[in-house]
């Protein structure tokens, strides 16, 4: 089996990389990414079996290549977009281009190719906006940010090819936890590295808002498995648990005793942004035991110092 992951060496891509490499049915893996988030730590990576792991530099628009690189490719993981935090808005012309026009030349070049058989698309529950009411499936999406929108329309040309080929869109949360190439503006990673080496956090409103969550060994894992596991084409939340924001700053301050709490412009109140469980994705997922505070404690053991 031959695997193409675009944005493959980003946050979640360098986590993927590795599960898939131990994986016997796959011989080769295609790592495609322009390398924009100046990230290199995939290639320092000791842990990947590096004989079946290979790297094209490119960009999502650049048709002519993806054509190229698609031959022989059996599963595409399509992990590549300009990503913000949650409510955050940008230049909306780079959403437009790389997330939305970006992921429609993905999916003409698979049109073209002959031996693709799966698409599965990292969205974001981002496309939902911020509704009243707890998100499930059945939600209509109502996208408030650039971000959010240009992810809801990259996931209508992924859904164009569902007659042809299995289709898998994932809408996921706010991913956190322990990767060699982490991000540290989502906020659980942030508020770590700030309790760590600053030994303060900021807290943008009152904190009570709640968020929804999954840990980033929870989303590689799911994606490694997808690539022996056939899942009827379609759209899915990917999801862990819903956390407001003081908790998460609590649980820290527990870990961290000395840790100071600033709250900054305290008399904001956000919107509420919490996320059903979707059940059909549990036979992909290990369910663990472990407290959310235990996740936190192994990611503090990453640090170096």
């Amino acid at each position: 089996m031959k695997i193409l992951i675009t944005g493959g060496a980003g946050y979640v891509g360098n986590e993927l990389v590795y599960n898939l490499s131990i994986n016997p049915e796959i011989k080769e893996i295609i790592i495609y990414d322009n390398l924009s988030r100046k990230n290199y730590n995939v290639f320092l990576d000791k842990s990947f079996s590096n004989k079946k792991i290979k790297f094209v530099k490119g960009e999502l628009l650049d048709s002519r290549l993806l054509k190229k690189v698609l031959i022989g490719v059996d599963v595409v993981y399509h992990l590549a977009a300009l990503v913000t935090t949650p409510f955050a808005n940008e230049d909306p012309h780079l959403f437009e281009q790389i997330n939305h026009w970006g992921t429609a030349e993905l999916t003409y070049a698979i049109e073209e190719s002959e031996s693709v058989k799966k698409l599965v698309y990292l969205s974001s529950t981002s496309v939902y906006g911020v509704p009243n009411e707890i998100i499930n499936i059945k939600t209509i999406p109502n996208p408030k940010t650039f971000y959010g929108m240009s992810k809801l329309k990259g996931e209508g040309h992924v859904l164009r090819l569902s007659d042809r080929i299995e289709t898998i869109v994932l809408r996921c949360a706010n991913i956190y936890g322990h990767s060699p190439s982490m991000r540290f503006d989502a906020v659980i990673n942030r508020f770590m590295f700030e309790a760590n080496f600053i030994g303060r956090i900021s807290v943008t409103g009152n904190g009570k808002q709640h968020r929804a969550f999954i840990n980033i060994s929870n989303v590689s894992e799911l994606l490694g498995k997808l690539a022996n596991t056939k899942l009827d084409s379609g759209i899915y939340n990917l999801s862990g648990k819903n956390i407001s924001i003081i908790e998460i700053s609590n649980t820290i301050k527990d870990i961290y005793p000395e840790t100071e709490i600033l709250f900054l412009s305290q008399h904001l109140t956000f919107r509420e942004l919490l996320v059903e469980k979707d059940h059909r994705l549990n036979h992909l997922i290990t369910i663990s035991d472990i407290t959310f505070k235990d996740e936190l404690l192994e990611l503090k053991s990453k640090f170096s110092f």
